[in-house]
This record gives C-alpha cells, structure tokens and sequence, in this order.
C-alpha cells in the first residue's frame, strides 16, 4: 500500500467530490485511502471519479447527481524526486504524461514506498467551471473538467518537481473545442474556397505534426543530450540579467531571440535559463531536424517543429493559433531571428515571419502584452565553422540526418571551449506596435531593434582579437612583439568605448592574449614556428575562414572606426580640398555599398557614430581639411588601423563580383550558381596572383550579399537602360574603396615594421606551457 502524505485542502459548507486523476488501479487505491484517512471521524466520506477508464466521458452526469453545485477537488499521486536510488529506476520511472506499469508500480511499491505522495490541486466549484465552459464554447462539460483539473494539479506538481516541468497539456483539445476557433475555421473556409470539414482535417493533421507533446521523461532526456553534445564547453552566463527576465516573466510571456551560431545553441540556453527557474520554451525549429531519433525527442521536449517554407493559408492561420495559445497561457517562446546559422560569424539580417504571426497571434490573445529577450550566443572554439568554411568555398552542405549527428556528437568531445551567454534589456511588443500604426513597419522596427540589441550585447571574446590580427596580415607570420603591437591598441579601443568583454575579462592582459594564441594552435587555426631565433604565428593553410568566423563575432564593433579610416583619406585624384559635406557624401555612399553586410542605424545615428570615430582619429579634422595630405599624415599616425582588418576583405570580393559582372553579357539570362562558380575560381586565380590580399575574400557567402547589392542597383537581370556602362561604374566604385582600404593595409605594414622587440612585458609560452594551457 501506498504511504502518502496529506495536503491542506479548502472546505466548504457544500458537498465536496474528488476528482481522482490516477494512471491505474494501484493509484486509485492510494487515492481513495488517503481520502479515507483524512475524512473526519463522523463525517461522511466525500465520494470519488476516476478521469480514466468508463467513467471519464460521463464525469459532468455523475457530479451533478451527487449536489447541485459540489466543490471538485482534484487528487493525484505524484512521485517525489527527493529520492534517486539507482540508475535503473531513473531511466524506467515514468515522467508527466508516461504512465507507470502496474510492474513498475509494484517495484516502487515494495522497494521505496516514502517516494510518493498526494497532489491536491485547486478546487473548484461545478457552477465556475460550467460557467468558464459556455464562455470558452467547448464540446464537452465533461472533458472540460476532467482538463481543468489535469492543470491545477499540474501547477501543484511544479512546486514538487520544478518549474521547468510547466508542460502545456490538451493543447489541441483546448485550442479546437472553443467556439471562436470553429469560427474561425469557417472563415477560413470561405477565404480558401474550400469545404469546412476539409479545412478542419487540414487544420488538425497540422496541429499534429506542429504541436509539442511534452513529457517529462523526453524533458530529461533532452537535457542529458544536451549536456553530453555541448560537453566540451564550459558555459558563462550573464546571471544578473536573467534574474530580471524571470522576474518580468511573472507578469508576462517572454520570446528569447538567440544569434544562430550553432546546432548546440539550444542545448546550451536551455539549462541556463531551467537553472535560474524559468520555464521551458517552445522552441520554434526547422522540421529538417524532425529525423528519427532526434525529431521524437525534440518534440517531446519542448521544439515545435514547423515548415521552413509555407505559403499555404491554412497553415499560416493554423501557426497564428497556436501561437496565440501559448502566448494566452503565459508560455515561453524561443527562436532564431536569423531563420539559420550565420556561415561567417556576422549577425545575419533578420526574417519577419515568425515576428509577423507573433504580433497576429498577441492581437488575438488574451495576453497583455509580450516581451522581446534579445540573446547572444558567443563561441570560442565551434566544431562545425570548418564545414560552414568549406560550403563557402563550394563544398556541398550535409543533409541533416542520423549520420551527420553521429558525426557532430563525436566531434564534441575533441574540443574545449567557452560559450558565453548574454541577454539584452527585453522589448515590448505593445509599445512598438502602440506607436506605430503600420504593423508591417512596426514588425521591421522590431526586428531591428532586437538585432541591434543582439550586436550590441554580444561579447568581444581574445578569440576575436587574435583571428583580427592574422587576418589582417595574412602573408605574414608574427612574433610576440609584433602581436602585441596590433593587439594592445585594439584592447585600449576596446575599453576607452567601454565594449562588452567575454566573461568581463580585461583583454588588455597580456596573459589573456597569450592563452587565446594557444588555444587557436591547439585547434589547428594558427600555426606556431619555433626553429627560427624566435617563434613566430601566421594562420593555417585553408583556416582563413575559420579565422573571420571568430573575428566576426565581433566586427560590428569597428565597422565605424573603419569607414571613418577610409572616408578621410582622399579620392584618387582629388584636386579639391575635402569639405565636411564631401565627406558625409562619401560616408552615405560606403554606408550604402555596405548595407546588405551590416546593420547600421539611421542616418542621425550614422552621422553621429562617425564623428565620434573621427574625432577619436583626429579631434581637429575640420581644422586642417584644406590640406589634402593632412588626413593621410595623421591617420598613419596612428596606432590603430582597422579598415584593412574589417572591410578590405569585403571590398576585394565585391570587387570579384562587380569585374565578373562587367564580363556578363547584357541580354543572356543570369544564372546565380553557374555565377558564384565563376567568382569562386577567378578569386582563387586572384589570389594566387596577389591581385587579392585576403583569402577570405574567396567566399560564396560574401559574393551572395555583393549579388544582393548589385541586384538591388538593377545590375543583375539583363536588359535595362545602358546597363554595361552601370555594371563600369559599380566596378569602379568598389575598386575606389578597395585601394583606400590597401593604403591603410601598407600603413599597418609600416607600423609593423618598426615595432621595438622590446615592448611586449613577458615571454611567450614554452612549449611544456602550451601543453598543460591544452
């Protein structure tokens, strides 16, 4: 017999009836003695229904032959997770929805009895839940109930077991048994021009493969999975932050809306925000991962899994619901605004869909508001940048399926790293959209806003000043000194701006530059050469994308600083005095050309951000621009140089692209795969000439945004008015650019050149300290 533990209960004058929620005949027996146990003496005992078996059709009926309006009180044994005792018992107890087997039951029964105790949920009255089922317009007062209770006892189990556990049920019941939702399939019906029963099978054969179906057992197993894929990092996370996110998810529902850097990205958010005791998110994925057996545990985990591509109505509408839904119970959503991992290491544009449905969804809902939480996912080390660095030179991407998992999770165990997690102040959906009557235009301020908020918050890790380092003197290895002298200046930028820093670590320590260098040896990015007088570093053959994946995490910092670099030096040719008004001009220009590459604010914002940068240059630059070669003088100057480092690259695959243009004939049909090919092979040629700087110019991904550019001047399709002559002058707009960016690469050389070997404070790691650092 079960030994169970007695719970306050609310009385009333009125008949009480207990609703018995129990997974088999061994529990309806626990049940019923703990309601004899707590029945006092001389009373009678309240009577009973099971919500299984014969009786849970009829559970409307056989209350209201007991009273006229009885208090339900819902009962349940819950099993308590104070006690662990065994592997074997761990992986075979039942979890949520998964019911115990009468072995099962026995086992625990005989071996551990004080495991299990009594759920009394929050009673009710027969005539509120009445009442609440004509408002809602459900089918059955019954099945109604029998859900209600179900929840209340869920809501009391979480005080046991946790909040993670806030597992949805009956969301398809609930979502399809209402009345506005039939409604709303009529309407849908007529929209569509098809028959209502039609839309309705439609509609539910998509709730079925979209719904999550929650468990706690797939819960767990998820997040063991998660902690055994994501094993060779060792996670920061930016706890005081999310301490205020779980206090504003007591008054509202929260959307979190990582960067896309990897497939681990939701195995290592989740655990974070369980151990600060915020629920579980639905996750919003790809259904490409549905596969068999990562898709079953996913959606049994929390992922809804949803069409990467739909233009159907039915679907569209169906999503809406459902989203709604969830917003209406206060649940936790989570996806990638990106729509799919970054192949270069930058924030990706974001994609409006999913923001589009979640504001329909919030008009719909009975929810007040949403709140935006703006997340950023940072890696130091990534197994999967080398196959997303191979897909840009042309490799073809794998398939999502068993076998890539197999792949990706014995790769993990031969990495060590960092991630680190950081969350933005979150945004109000209400507020955009109160100040913004357009929602199309209030759904891309969103997106904006929490893109920005994304770059904003992302940490600058000592991956990302090495890899900016080499990059920008690729043909050239480095000693400690010479290291040092481009990293220095850079970690001063970084703290005179006062940037974020990984795990708020002071990049400006020597012994930090030093441990990110041996970590990048050790993962075969950068190569160390230690037979000459002195070792010296220069990047791997074919890691030159690797390398900007790393660097790029961070590059938005100094897209500014770079553009004011090749702004003030001037045009070739330039007979005239630069004026202030010149120099806006050719600020919006480069603002323009690059636009499809970063996120920039507007124009006020831009203005404002490039004075800044100008002035930290030269704080008397308007003073001395009647002098065409001051600019040049004291940009040199300098100890800083960044275009080079952050746009030069960019700038040489434009370049490939716009040359590659000008060879296209103007009334054949473009072909963008047969394009991109080309460009691969003439920039692999360019390079080999040294008519290229970078290898990593040498890139599909960037040659995809100098399409979208050239696309959005007209440049692409054939035909249009003097369209050879316009394809001339884009080539010579970006070639402009490009030798500006190479002056200031010749003066970073130059600086290079005289760097006192004395200027590093200690000495580099022997080869005994690279192992124990490995």
């Amino acid at each position: 017999m079960y030994h169970v533990e007695a719970s306050d209960q609310r009385t009333t004058e009125g008949r009480q009836v207990y609703l018995l929620d129990a997974a088999g005949a061994l529990e309806i027996q626990a049940l019923n003695s703990w309601i004899d146990a707590t029945t006092p003496d001389g009373e009678t005992r309240p009577p009973s229904i099971a919500l299984s078996g014969d009786s849970s059709g009829q559970v409307a009926e056989l209350v209201r032959g007991i009273g006229d309006d009885p208090l339900l009180i819902p009962l349940r044994v819950t099993l308590s997770a104070k006690k662990r005792p065994g592997f074997l018992r761990r992986a075979l107890a039942p979890r949520g929805n998964s019911l115990p087997t009468k072995t099962w039951q026995r086992w625990v029964q005989g071996d551990d009895p004080d495991r299990s105790a009594v759920l009394v949920g929050e009673p009710a009255t027969l005539g509120d839940l009445s009442a609440k089922f004509e408002k809602s317009g459900g089918r059955s007062l019954s099945s109604f109930i029998a859900r209600q209770a179900t929840l209340a006892l869920d809501r009391a189990e979480r005080d046991v077991i946790g909040s993670e556990y806030k597992i949805p049920r009956f969301v398809v019941e609930d979502m399809t048994e209402q009345k506005k939702f039939h409604d709303g399939i009529a309407e849908l019906a007529r929209q569509v021009g098809e028959d209502v029963p039609e839309v309705e099978r439609r509609v539910h054969t998509i709730l079925g493969e979209m719904v999550a179906t929650e468990t706690r057992r797939a819960v767990e197993m998820w997040g063991t999975l998660g902690a055994y894929f994501s094993r060779a990092y060792k996670v920061d996370v930016d706890r005081a932050q999310l301490q205020k996110v779980r206090e504003l998810n007591k008054k509202h529902p929260l959307v979190f809306l990582p960067n896309h850097r990897s497939y681990l990205d939701p195995l290592v958010l989740r655990p974070a925000l369980l151990a600060e005791g915020l629920p579980l998110n639905h996750v919003m994925g790809g259904i490409n991962v549905g596969f068999w057996p990562i898709g079953p545990i996913a959606k049994r985990s929390g992922v809804v899994l949803i069409q990467r591509k739909f233009s159907d109505e039915i679907y569209k509408w169906t999503l809406r619901q459902y989203m709604s839904f969830l917003l209406s119970k206060r649940f936790n959503l989570e996806w990638y605004i990106e729509g799919g991992r970054s192949r270069t290491g930058k924030l990706r544009p974001p994609r409006f869909g999913l923001l589009t449905y979640l504001v329909d969804a919030l008009e719909s809902s009975d929810a007040e508001d949403v709140y935006l939480v703006p997340t950023a996912i940072t890696y130091d080390r990534l197994h999967e940048v080398g196959a997303m660095a191979a897909e840009s030179h042309g490799a073809q991407k794998q398939a999502e399926g068993i076998r890539m998992a197999i792949g990706y999770i014995r790769a993990q165990g031969k990495l060590r790293g960092n991630v680190y997690l950081n969350f933005a102040e979150p945004v109000s959906v209400r507020s955009i959209l109160d100040d913004n009557e357009d929602k199309r235009v209030a759904v891309q301020k969103i997106a904006l806003t929490v893109s920005h908020a994304i770059n904003d918050t992302t940490p600058v890790t000592p991956a990302a000043l090495v890899t900016m380092a080499l990059l920008g003197i690729e043909d050239r290895a480095l000693n400690v000194h010479e290291m040092w002298a481009i990293i220095s200046p850079l970690a001063s930028y970084i703290k005179r701006r006062g940037l974020p820093t990984a795990g708020g670590i002071d990049i400006s320590e020597v012994d930090v530059v030093r441990s990110a260098v041996i970590a990048q040896v050790n993962a075969g990015v950068v190569k160390r050469f230690d037979d000459g007088p002195e070792p010296v570093f220069y990047l791997a053959q074919d890691k030159h994308l690797v390398a900007a994946f790393f660097r790029n995490n961070a590059i938005h910092y100094f897209v500014m600083r770079a553009i004011g670099e090749l702004v003030v030096l001037p045009d070739l040719g330039q007979g005239t005095p630069s004026t202030p008004e010149s120099l806006w001009k050719s600020a919006l220009e480069l603002r323009d050309l690059l636009k499809f590459e970063f996120f920039f604010g507007d124009k006020k914002d831009f203005g404002d951000r490039l004075e800044a940068e100008v002035a930290l240059i030269d704080p008397d630059w308007r003073a001395n621009l009647d002098d065409p070669e001051y600019s040049s003088r004291q940009l040199e100057s300098q100890d800083l140089h960044l275009a080079h480092r952050v746009l030069q690259p960019i700038l040489e695959a434009y370049q490939v692209v716009a040359d590659q243009l000008m060879l296209q004939p103007t009334g054949v049909e473009f072909d963008k795969a047969s394009f991109v090919t080309h460009c691969l092979g003439a920039a692999q040629a360019r390079r080999l000439r040294q008519q290229l700087d970078h290898s990593e110019a040498i890139s599909g991904e960037l040659f995809d945004t100098a399409l979208q550019l050239a696309d959005n001047r007209n440049l692409v399709d054939p035909g249009g008015e003097n369209l050879a002559q316009r394809r001339r002058d884009f080539a010579r707009e970006i070639n402009e650019w490009a030798r500006k960016a190479r002056i200031v690469r010749d003066m970073a050389h130059r600086m290079l050149d005289e760097v006192d070997p004395l200027t590093l404070p200690a000495p580099v790691a022997s080869t005994d300290e690279r192992e124990d650092d490995a």
